[in-house]
């Protein structure tokens, strides 16, 4: 069986970039992973607080996070600005507040930015909350996937695979289920491919939710 390694590492420095831009000392790197890990949770945490209830949606596709010596700088890119707090200017500076009392920098100043994405629905993270939030309102497994496949066609992407895996339906037995449409060539490192995985949790068990959008070839 071919072993899956995640799209982006893969790519990285040809058609992928980072999503956490800094620089560290080797004895000093694992403590600045832990720190952007606290942020992305602090901003995930805080969006599922402040959300409107109704959508039950986070929205966020992905948290940029940029570091120099005097200042954090964090990029939210969000799909759909009404359900966050794009505008309110007293909303992110209480969402400031919030990430800077997790963790106690002195010297650091912090900076985030919301940045809307064009076509949220082309992004897998989105994508992958979409199916979660029907899933856990009991729908078909097979009716979302479709659903999720035909919004993402909708934004000129040239294929996408998603798949899901566990309980599924609470079945007894985990099994893997998947869908193919379009192209979604994993080896070709010229093929900008977004990735993400995402686990969901169920009143039958955990299910996990892995993505892949093909995007476009250089």
């Amino acid at each position: 069986m071919g072993q899956k390694i995640n799209p982006l590492g893969f790519r990285l420095g040809t058609t992928q970039r980072h999503h956490s831009f800094w620089f560290a000392q080797p004895k000093n790197y694992s403590a600045g992973l832990q720190e952007d890990e606290k942020i992305r949770n602090c901003i995930k945490n805080y969006v599922q607080k402040n959300r409107r209830i109704s959508s039950g949606f986070e929205g966020i596709a992905r948290i940029g996070i940029k570091k120099r010596i005097d200042l954090i700088q964090v990029i939210i890119y969000i799909g759909f600005p009404n359900l966050l707090i794009e505008g309110q200017t007293r909303g992110i500076e209480e969402l400031q507040m919030n990430v800077q009392k997790e963790f106690h920098s002195v010297n650091r100043r912090l900076n985030i930015a919301i940045t809307r994405v064009e076509k949220p629905y082309g992004q897998p993270n989105i994508l992958a909350e979409y199916i979660a939030l029907q899933l856990k309102n009991r729908v078909s497994f097979r009716k979302a996937m479709k659903k999720a496949i035909e919004l993402a066609e909708q934004t000129d992407t040239k294929g996408i695979q998603v798949q899901i895996a566990g309980r599924i339906d609470g079945k007894e037995i985990a099994r893997v289920e998947w869908i193919r449409e379009g192209r979604v060539p994993l080896q070709t490192i010229r093929a900008k491919i977004d990735h993400c995985s995402y686990t969901i949790r169920t009143i039958y068990g955990v299910l996990g939710i892995k993505i892949w959008i093909f995007v476009d070839e250089e």
